[in-house]
Order: C-alpha cells, then sequence, then structure tokens
C-alpha cells in the first residue's frame, strides 16, 4: 500500500512540474547535442520531433550543453527541436504481475500481454547493499547440472561467470538452469542476441513452464546502445525488488561482453578516450557498479549468472579478466568438448567456485576433490596414452582415471533436456569416486 501512495505522490509531482524548454543543436552519430536545459546524468529528455517524441538520455554536460544518446530511432530529428525533461531516470513497473511477461530493455511488455498499468514503479539506479550488511552465503543453490552443483557448487547469493568463446553453448547452458534451478523466480536479460534466437530461446529452451517462474527482459543487437545497456540495469531492478521483498532470485544475463560492448560506444560517443583495447575507462567503472548490485541482502538474495563472451577463446581478453576479479567464481566452456559432442562443454579443472567450500558438506568436498584429482592426472597422462607410451602402474590416480574416464564422461554429460536434483548429484559423485 505505501509503495501505491509513493507511486501516486510521484505522479501529482510531475504533474504540476513547471515545463522547461531546450533545444537540439547538434547530430552527429549517435550523439545528440541539447542547450538550455538543465539536467544531470542519467536523466531521461524528450526530444519533440516532427515523428514523434524519442526519448534521449543525459550522458555527458560541459559548457552549457548536455551529449545526450537516443533511446529509440532518430530518424527525423534535425537541430532546433524542442525538448524538454522528465526530471529523474528511467522508470520501470514492478510486482508479481511481471512473472511470465517478456519486457523490452526499457522495461515495457513486447509480448502482446495485457498493459503493467496500476503496479507501483522504481527507478532503474540503485545503489548495492552495504557490504558488512550482507549475509555470509551458506547454503547451496541446485542449477540442475551435475557438473555444477557436484563440481562448481553455487552459493545462494552468489555471482558467478560462464565464460566462453562464440558458439560454445554459453546461451544453452543459460537455459539449462533456468528449467533446473532451485529459485522460486528467474529474471533473465538477453542483451545484443539476433532477434531470430528470441523466440527460439522462449519457446525451444526455456518452455511454458520455465516462463511461468521467468521475467526475460529483451534488448536485441539492433537495439540503440544505451537500450542494450539499460536493459542490464533494468533486470537488475527488477530482481532487486524481489530480494527486497524477501525472495531468492536468479538473475541470468546473456551477455555481460554486449553489456561492455553498449558501454564502448555511449562513451566514445560522449568523447571519451579509448584505452585497453579500444574500450573507454567507463567500461571498467560500470562493471563492478552493476555486478555489485546482485548477492544476499539482510532480506533475500539474488543468485547472478552472467555470461561472459571472450575474444578468440583469449580468457585473458579485458572484459572476461576484469569480470573475473568481480564476481564469486567462473565456468570456462571449452571449445574442444563442444566439437566432440560433449554437452555442457565445462572444463572443470579450468573452473571453479569461491564459496564451494562453505556451501557443500565436508563429505561432498572430499569427493569432488577426488574427482578433480583423477580429471588432473588423466589430463597429465592423455597424449601418453594416445601414442601408447604410459605404462600402467605409474601413476595410481592415472590408472584410476583410466579406468573410470567412461563413467566420469556419463556423470559430466548431461542432455538439455535432464535436469538432476541436487541429492541425486551428491549421490551419483560419492557412487562414482568410491567405485
Amino acid at each position: 500500500m505505501s509503495a501505491l501512495l509513493e507511486h501516486h505522490r510521484v505522479e501529482a509531482r510531475h504533474a504540476v512540474r513547471p515545463v522547461t524548454l531546450g533545444r537540439v543543436v547538434g547530430l552527429l552519430g549517435l550523439r545528440v547535442t541539447i542547450s538550455g536545459l538543465p539536467a544531470a546524468l542519467g536523466d531521461l529528455l524528450e526530444v519533440r520531433g516532427l515523428g514523434g517524441p524519442v526519448p534521449v538520455e543525459v550522458v555527458a554536460s560541459g559548457d552549457g550543453l548536455l551529449t545526450c544518446l537516443p533511446l529509440g530511432d532518430t530518424t527525423g530529428l534535425r537541430a532546433g527541436d524542442h525538448v524538454v525533461s522528465t526530471g529523474e531516470g528511467l522508470r520501470i513497473p514492478v510486482g508479481d504481475a511481471l512473472r511470465g511477461r517478456v519486457l523490452d530493455g526499457l522495461g515495457r511488455p513486447m509480448d502482446g500481454g495485457p498493459a503493467l498499468e496500476g503496479l507501483p514503479s522504481v527507478v532503474v539506479d540503485n545503489l548495492p547493499p552495504a557490504a558488512l550488511s550482507r549475509p555470509r552465503i551458506a547454503e547451496q543453490l541446485g542449477l540442475g547440472v551435475r557438473a555444477m552443483d557436484g563440481l562448481i557448487s553455487c552459493g545462494r547469493g552468489q555471482r558467478i561467470g560462464i565464460m566462453a568463446g562464440s558458439g560454445v553453448g554459453k546461451s544453452s547452458l543459460l537455459s539449462m538452469i533456468a528449467r533446473g534451478t532451485d529459485a522460486e523466480i528467474s529474471v533473465i536479460a538477453l542483451i545484443g542476441e539476433r532477434g531470430r534466437e528470441v523466440r527460439e530461446f522462449l519457446e525451444n529452451d526455456l518452455g511454458p513452464e520455465g516462463l511461468q517462474r521467468s521475467i526475460v527482459v529483451v534488448a536485441t543487437s539492433d537495439e540503440p546502445p544505451v537500450v542494450r545497456l539499460r536493459a542490464a540495469f533494468v533486470a537488475t531492478r527488477i530482481a532487486e525488488w524481489f530480494r527486497d521483498a524477501g525472495r531468492h532470485v536468479v538473475l541470468m544475463m546473456d551477455s555481460l561482453t554486449r553489456v561492455a560492448l553498449a558501454q564502448r560506444e555511449i562513451g566514445l560517443s560522449a568523447g571519451e578516450p579509448p584505452a585497453t583495447r579500444g574500450f573507454p575507462p567507463s567500461v571498467f567503472a560500470l562493471l563492478p557498479r552493476l555486478l555489485e548490485r546482485a548477492g544476499t541482502s539482510p532480506e533475500g538474495s539474488i543468485t547472478g549468472l552472467y555470461t561472459v563472451l571472450v575474444e578468440g577463446d583469449d580468457m585473458q581478453d579485458p572484459i572476461g579478466d576484469s569480470a573475473r576479479s568481480i564476481l564469486d567464481g567462473h565456468v570456462v566452456l571449452s571449445r574442444d568438448l563442444a566439437t566432440s559432442g560433449h554437452f555442457p562443454s565445462i572444463d572443470v579443472l579450468e573452473s571453479i567456485s569461491r564459496v564451494a567450500t562453505a556451501v557443500i558438506s565436508p563429505e561432498g568436498r572430499q569427493d569432488a576433490t577426488r574427482l578433480r584429482r583423477l580429471l588432473a592426472a588423466y589430463r597429465s597422462v592423455r597424449e601418453l596414452v594416445e601414442i601408447g607410451a604410459y605404462v600402467s602402474g605409474t601413476d595410481a590416480d592415472a590408472d584410476a582415471a583410466l579406468a573410470l574416464m567412461p563413467r566420469i564422461n556419463d556423470f559430466l554429460r548431461q542432455d538439455m533436456s535432464d535436469v538432476t536434483p541436487t541429492a541425486d548429484t551428491w549421490s551419483a559423485l560419492h557412487e562414482l569416486v568410491n567405485s
């Protein structure tokens, strides 16, 4: 009730605010330059062009001029067009009515369903929970994927990256998690995706059952960079609303790299100098500001799963390296495994969860360590085995790994439609390493 009253107060303040007009004084590429209007960074303005109003967001200011980027089609805009300020940043509707809905990058419904009227609205920008107010992560969140639940265990409130080059199965793994997770609500952000793949993801990968407990935010690759960037914050803000209501949410973002690319376009258009591999400094300031908003709070939790598209399979890619330093773990997908038909193509030895020891039992930790030792031993002698140079009895772990490798691969492989409960994963892992 209090949220609804606040919503009405905001609308009343908007109704009595005096209108100040600015003017468009320049249009260059993605950049719209506006004069005569006081506004803060992040504020939404409205350009009243001949083709209808076009929203723009303030990204830089100086010398009485505002540098803005459009959130819509700029065709028909011209110098001299009038501009009005909304007086605040982007607002979006929130509430349980969003479950099962598909929204665009600005939080508007795009699935043909009913309008989201009468819901409370919130400003997209928000502060992360204070560091000392965050409860420690102490409970495992089941994802339904054996390789992750058993060997890269994810805690409720953890933030983890799924890192790989293009075409290795990041989106497929994410859709598998969306169907198999123990979380009651999933917020899924598809950012920079091909338009063709959105419907495939919703109907084939996610399915009706997965969609019913999900909220999907979509900003395809042809959207303006501000919309693609804002989609990440819209999805995060929706997840925060559910967390503040005491829920446990999974936030899945595909992909974090395309969010960074959108910020690169924005930064360069605003006049920032390019730095590391053409990324301006604002990109590396953006990542912690976005990622720190997930995690635990005194009320609930957001478990963040972010795919990271690394350039040329280089795990030292600037975005991948920066994300890895902020996140609480990473899952590395291997192109060699993917091309051999091994799905999910998780390279277990290169992947790590920084909270695994806090969320699994000592027996589970012992079983997972034993399997990692077997995989490491197998990797060390694999080439010798392939050329017939390995002598049985040289290494006890290697001998055990060679004998168990078919069963280990059966454990690590999993069909997309196969969802394994966490208890069954631990039971199968214990039986495997003690056989």
